[in-house]
């Protein structure tokens, strides 16, 4: 099924239940007014929203037009975002443009750091920032979970994702370096993120979900103009399952805890190899481009996002209907 929030009724929104092809949804307040209170009480919770889910597809319930622009992200708010870094060959770039070596452990233990989850922009809002700190995009597939116990095994955290989403995770790329120069992670450099308008239940992706990988390409325009393609289930050396039980170590995972992917990234022959231009699969992020242009050019000649440009994000099935809704955010300098 595919449930999405309004942003109406407060700071949580309105929970909906959107039809597959995303044109009617209809709002379930006698089942849960929010998606966070669903997620609390998934097992009653979930059969009813399936219920209205088959009845909205069949034209069987009382509808509105889903619009949407009107959305928040689908937990406007979250206890919990962990980002993991699942494509090592996304860290291998941007570590190098940071001329930093990768750690031998980055192989074999995933990378994962604490986002900010009080407060989401929606998948049409505006970033706001300063363009001197950088503004990138970061396009990624992310997981919302249930009730993960500590010490969970990846099978185990696996069986607890309870619904899949797509995320731009801004990054602030000037700001990142100064930051982690102080040992102590991100914080300034990561503000808030998007999702997208609609989360999905696995099983409503078929064949696409398996092995806790979503695989599709993740489609990335910049103003316009494809910038990437990049198959979310290739090059994902840690899936799902490993990321969750990789949060859960030391701690248990409240319903409505996310999860992310990290920038989906595939192994690519350098620039020209990689463009959309030459065939290749492109980037989903702008760091990216511009590691493989200094490689190749001796510097960047890709610049960060200005004001006025424009992200978007989607992901398709293979008969080219949209899964999760589309992200598209139009960054607004920060004016002093």
């Amino acid at each position: 099924m595919k449930l999405a929030t309004l942003k109406r009724g407060g700071r949580d929104g309105t929970l909906v239940v959107v039809g597959r092809d995303l044109a009617r949804c209809r709002a379930v307040p006698e089942i849960a007014r929010t998606l966070q209170a669903a997620l609390d009480d998934w097992d009653a919770c979930a059969p009813r929203l399936r219920e209205v889910f088959d009845a909205v597809n069949s034209g069987a319930a009382e509808c509105e037009a889903f619009d949407q622009a009107a959305c928040a992200s689908p937990l406007p708010r979250a206890y919990q975002w962990a980002d993991g870094s699942a494509y090592l060959n996304h860290v291998e770039l941007v570590r190098r443009a940071r001329n930093a070596e990768v750690p031998a452990s980055f192989y074999t233990d995933p990378l994962m750091y604490q986002g900010g989850s009080d407060s989401f922009i929606g998948p049409r809002d505006a970033i706001v920032a300063d363009e001197d700190w950088g503004i990138d995009f970061e396009a990624e597939v992310t997981v919302v979970t249930g009730d993960v116990p500590m010490g969970a095994t990846p099978a185990q955290a696996a069986e607890a994702i309870r619904l899949v989403m797509l995320v731009n995770d801004v990054s602030l790329r000037n700001l990142i370096p100064g930051e982690l120069a102080k040992g102590f992670g991100f914080f300034q450099s990561k503000p808030a993120s998007a999702f997208s308008p609609v989360a999905v239940t696995p099983d409503e992706l078929g064949e696409a979900w398996r092995d806790a990988k979503l695989h599709r390409p993740l489609v990335v325009h910049l103003n316009g103009k494809l910038f990437g393609r990049p198959d979310a289930g290739v090059d994902m050396s840690f899936d799902f399952g490993r990321l969750i039980a990789h949060a859960a170590k030391t701690r248990e995972l409240e319903p409505g805890s996310i999860v992310g992917s990290g920038t989906v990234s595939n192994k690519q022959g350098g620039l020209w190899g990689s463009s959309i231009e030459h065939g290749g699969v492109g980037y989903c992020c702008l760091a990216e481009l511009r590691t493989y242009e200094t490689i190749e050019q001796g510097e960047p000649a890709t610049p960060f996002m200005r004001d006025g440009d424009t992200v978007r994000i989607e992901m398709f099935d293979a008969a080219g209907a949209n899964l999760f809704g589309t992200i598209e955010n139009r960054v607004v300098a920060l004016r002093r």
